[in-house]
């Protein structure tokens, strides 16, 4: 399968300006799941933001009904 990095890049919800992995969706997931936590893209953007990508956040925010 061909890498679209380019064209995910453009629609990437990621902040973080020096990431390495931002369109490259196969490192980021190994990554943040590796640490326990979900990538930028499964987040709103204003909890994006707050760069706490845990498990745990998000369970809150599905609980608040806000994911």
């Amino acid at each position: 399968m061909e890498c679209k990095q380019t064209t995910i890049k453009k629609g990437c919800n990621c902040t973080y300006e020096p990431c390495s992995r931002k369109g490259i969706c196969c490192d980021c997931i190994k990554y943040h799941l590796r640490n326990r936590e979900l990538p930028a893209c499964c987040f709103p953007d204003d909890a994006e933001r707050t760069f706490n990508r845990s498990f745990e956040y998000f369970a809150r925010l599905v609980s608040d009904g806000k994911v």
